[in-house]
């Protein structure tokens, strides 16, 4: 460790002890000093991350200097949210393209139809098994800490901010998948069309004849390769677009807005932690997968999605990133982009727990069996997640409508839903991650002896 990062991390303890001391009340310090103290650890940090030359690092550093300047100047930090928008219609420009060439490769490329449905079912599989564990988890929380007792409801005039939501029928899930309209798709960013789409195209490409599918597979070799250069220089925009969305984030809602509803907030992390614990890190266990290696891999793309709050944000650097790690290109293509509609662990596990917080908050004493059939119910609508506008805000609503429930304790939820998506996704997206790699493991197409 040279001299900078130990300059670096000096400045921080001492800012953190003043911080604490002034804030037990043992010193009584103004504002404008601790302010300062503040920026002069963050500009020691700035200089750490410079040494250091990770984008890692300076997505992590950026997070803090978002923190702090919401916090700071919280007028200014939420018109920075224009920033992080930049950021992610950028991202979404790369995931059509990227997901089209790498499944039509992985497909046609290698000619192999069967292992295509063999991962198909593989990966149903595997997705519905750990998303119904993630439901149950979430069940057993909230039931244990009762977030939603005791909790005073907002008055019914306020009803007109809720969207206006109409309930999903199966029918309607089913039919969502399938693209009506390439182009719309793409436009809309609908990940599970551009999927469907782009496996038919390449299974229609493999039945054609050497001469005509060599050229098209060149091409979206050559679209593919590009397109993982694009995302790299996309991603030197990443710290100011992932500082951005966390300044207008505090800014707009105030630190304050940690301590509302702890409890809550509490509940799902803690949740979201345990699920980790027993049921994803068993599962790298099992297939033998190098977590320290795998972590190292998967930080960045997780980092981005936990400050953006969007799954999309993090895909293109997942993908860039397991291929790296040795997971074949034509499973990550098919297998993640697909998770993103069907294995939500994060956002599945809280759909459970919201649901049942809703009638806590409401005073609706709900039986185990009822929860039972609205945690089955939820199995089915919550694979309909990805497709829809303020996906989990509408399956949310849904539920408490199908169940008799009323929607005003879903305003308590509204009001930190950002910080509880920021942690929903970031579990999102390294539940898929990892789905990726059972799958390649599954298929033997992996041996992570090697990597």
């Amino acid at each position: 460790m040279n001299k900078i990062n130990i300059v670096s991390i000096v400045f921080v303890l001492i800012s953190l002890f003043i911080t604490s001391i002034d804030y037990l009340g043992f010193i009584n310090l103004s504002d404008y000093f601790l302010m300062s103290i503040r920026w002069i650890t963050i500009f020691s940090l700035c200089i750490y991350a410079f040494n250091k030359k990770s984008l890692t690092t300076w997505i992590f550093i950026s997070m803090i200097i978002g923190i702090e300047f919401g916090y700071d100047f919280p007028e200014l930090a939420v018109s920075l949210k224009v920033l992080s928008k930049i950021f992610l219609k950028l991202i979404k420009t790369i995931i059509a393209p990227l997901l089209f060439a790498t499944l039509v490769v992985g497909i046609a490329g290698h000619s192999n139809l069967k292992q295509i449905g063999r991962m198909g079912i593989k990966s149903l599989i595997y997705f519905e098994i750990v998303t119904t564990l993630a439901l149950f988890i979430g069940l057993f929380a909230i039931n244990i800490s009762k977030a939603g007792v005791g909790i005073n409801l907002p008055k019914s005039e306020h009803l007109e901010k809720l969207p206006e939501v109409k309930q999903q029928t199966f029918s309607d899930i089913l039919l969502h998948i399938f693209p009506e309209n390439i182009a719309k798709s793409v436009a809309e960013g609908q990940v599970l069309q551009i999927v469907i789409f782009s496996i038919i195209f390449g299974i229609a490409l493999a039945m054609v004849n050497e001469n005509h599918r060599k050229p098209i597979i060149e091409l979206c070799e050559g679209l593919s390769e590009v397109m993982f250069k694009f995302t790299s220089i996309v991603m030197l925009f990443a710290p100011i677009g992932v500082g951005a969305a966390m300044a207008y984030t505090v800014g707009h809602m105030g630190l304050s807005v940690l301590f509302n509803l702890f409890k809550l907030l509490a509940t799902l992390y803690i949740a979201l932690i345990i699920f980790i614990l027993i049921v994803l890190i068993p599962i790298a266990l099992i297939i033998k997968l190098p977590i320290k290696n795998f972590t190292k891999a998967i930080i960045e793309p997780v980092s981005i999605a936990f400050a953006t709050t969007s799954s999309d944000a993090a895909l293109p650097k997942a993908m860039e990133k397991l291929e790296k790690f040795g997971i074949p290109r034509k499973i990550i293509a098919f297998v993640l982009p697909t998770g993103y509609s069907f294995n939500l662990d994060g956002t599945t596990l809280y759909l459970a727990l919201a649901s049942v917080f809703v009638a806590q908050a409401a005073g609706i004493e709900m039986s185990f069996g009822t929860q039972i059939i609205m945690l089955l119910t939820l199995m089915i609508t919550s694979k309909g997640v990805a497709g829809v506008p303020r996906a989990s805000l509408v399956i949310l609503l849904g539920t408490a409508t199908s169940f008799g429930l009323p929607v005003e304790p879903i305003f308590i939820i509204l009001g930190i839903d950002e910080l509880m998506d920021m942690a929903r996704t970031s579990v999102n997206v390294i539940g898929n991650c990892l789905a990726s790699a059972v799958i390649a493991k599954w298929e033997g197409e992996l041996d992570f002896n090697k990597v």
